[in-house]
Formats: structure tokens, sequence, C-alpha cells
């Protein structure tokens, strides 16, 4: 029974050690109000990114009468449904990519070093969370941030690095990569891509 419960301690450390590294970002916060017999009740929308600069983010979206219960809740949702998306040189995209949701749509392009975060407000939040340094984004259409936030997320979804495509084709990962363009070796890539 003790050994149990130094068990469940231990994964609670871990699960707190783990939200430590976790960065939140505030989107977007949404005031609604419903009309009732009185008057109107207003509550509170927030729409809120999480990611811990490594590869992994999430969103989430709450609901509620007060402010910091609605962004509360929000992040909890962000924490449950984040993804891991594979960077290059852990700055980077490893390709261009393309999402869509709703009439929100965007682009992301993987950039040399030293671009810098080039994209706009959702947006930027999602991928200043993912932990990505060097990208170029576009969104075309609504720019409602959750259709934005969410065709970010498409858009990462479809992202694979060099091992996965490797790893579908039954290849190895130097004959995915072959040369780049800009004279690299075949070995350089492939410790790129272990990355």
């Amino acid at each position: 029974m003790a050994r149990r419960n130094e068990e469940r301690g231990d994964r609670r450390n871990r699960e707190e050690e783990r939200d430590s590294e976790i960065v939140e970002k505030l989107v977007h916060i949404n005031r609604v109000a419903a009309t009732v017999k009185g008057g109107r009740r207003f509550s509170f929308a927030a729409l809120m990114v999480v990611g811990d600069q490594k590869g992994r983010v999430g969103f989430g979206h709450g609901k509620a009468r007060e402010v910091p219960e609605a962004i509360r809740k929000a992040t909890e949702e962000a924490k449950k449904s984040m993804i891991r998306v594979p960077l290059r040189e852990s700055r980077t995209l490893h390709h261009d990519g393309a999402g869509r949701w709703g009439a929100g749509k965007v682009m992301v392009r993987a950039a040399p070093p030293g671009t810098g975060v080039i994209a706009g407000g959702p947006m930027r939040a999602v991928l200043e969370t993912l932990g990505v340094q060097d990208v170029v984004g576009k969104s075309v259409g609504s720019s409602n941030p959750y259709n934005m936030v969410r065709a970010t997320f498409e858009a990462l979804k479809a992202q694979s690095s060099p091992r996965q495509v490797a790893a579908k084709r039954g290849k190895k990962v130097s004959d995915v990569i072959g040369r780049r363009a800009d004279g690299a070796s075949a070995a350089q890539p492939a410790a790129d891509a272990e990355g």
C-alpha cells in the first residue's frame, strides 16, 4: 500500500515538473451576453495555447462567468490536447505546410537561421509556444482566432520528419534525404533528422 502511494507521489511530481516547463499564452478572450428576464447575463470565453517550447503544443477553449475561471478551464483543456510536432534542428519546421479550418487558411514555411517568427496574432502564439525560432507564416481568409489556431494546428499535424517518412517507406533516412541543395552531405541531414 505504501509503495502504491509512493508511485502516485512520484507521478504527481513528474506531472508538476512537466507543467512547470509549460508556457501558456492567452490568444483571445470574448465577452458573451445572454439576455434573460432581468437583463443581460455576461460570461467569458477564453482561447489558450500552451506548449513546452520543445515541440509540443496544444490549445483549449474555456467558458465561465469569470475571466480567471475561463482561462483556467481553457488551460486545462489545452494541456490535455497537446500534440508533438517534429522540429528540424530544434528551431524550425522540416517542410512547408498548409492548414485549413472553416474559412481560415494558413501557410507555414521553414526558414533559415536568424529569420525569427514571422507570423501574426494567434498563429504567432502557437508557433512561439511550440518552440519554433525560425518560421514564416501567412494567414489568408478568416481572421477569427479560433479558426486561425485550428488551421495552424492542421498545418502542424501534417508535419513529418525525415525519420517518419523513411519509416513509412521502409527506407533509410539518408535515402529519403539524399543530398541537400546547399551541398551538405547525406550524413549531416541524417544527424539533423535525429532531433
